[in-house]
């Protein structure tokens, strides 16, 4: 989901500062103590009072989420799919670009109501470039004249990896002169960046 903030947490007679992020399968706070929630295992979720409280077989946490709170409660209860969060909808133009595997090709298909295309061509709105090699980070600069002045591309990695990490290909978007904005964990195996323009870079569209 990948939201996340800094607030106050208490978990029982624990209590303090930390950081809170909600995952697609777990919702995380690092502070003065640590837990890792399960979503699957939540049976309530409130939001009152700018605070969050999840009760679960391990406890009940709260969060001090302040305006926040009331959105990380839907989010939690009504979860969006993967494509959804990875805004494909019909209208856009969108390439896959790498060996994609055929499901998700097929769900992206699906949510367009037409084939995506394969060949990065000028103005297309989200370019998705599967990254398997440390060196496919290379890839993105090259990328950067396909998209639309506020298009995106998303950059698929494999989770896990030291070579070829969040970080790494964070590190090589900047150097390309792109911004990260979001990052959705796509699988077990794979998470992917959603790169842009700076809007100050952004050159005025020409279709």
């Amino acid at each position: 989901m990948g939201r996340e903030a800094v607030c106050h947490g208490r978990l029982g007679a624990r209590s303090g500062e930390g950081k809170a992020l909600l995952e697609t399968d777990a919702l995380i706070f690092r502070g003065d103590f640590r837990v890792n929630v399960p979503l699957s295992a939540v049976t309530a979720v409130t939001a009152k009072g700018g605070a969050l409280t999840l009760a679960w077989p391990g406890g009940k946490l709260s969060l001090t989420l302040g305006e926040q709170a009331e959105k990380w409660a839907r989010a939690i209860t009504n979860p969006k799919s993967v494509i959804e969060k990875l805004g494909v909808k019909p209208g856009l133009q969108v390439v896959i670009f790498g060996r994609f595997e055929t499901a998700f090709r097929t769900e992206i298909m699906d949510a367009l109501g037409v084939k995506p295309g394969v060949k990065p061509v000028p103005g297309c709105d989200l370019v998705f470039c599967l990254l398997v090699h440390a060196n496919d980070v290379e890839k993105l600069a090259g990328l950067v004249p396909a998209i639309a002045p506020d298009g995106g591309i998303w950059a698929v990695y494999p989770r896990g990896r030291k070579d070829l990490s969040e970080d790494t290909v964070r590190a090589a978007a900047r150097a390309a002169g792109l911004v990260d904005i979001k990052v959705v964990r796509i699988s077990e195996t794979h998470g992917a960046l959603k790169l842009v323009i700076p809007k100050s870079a952004r050159k005025p569209a020409t279709r």
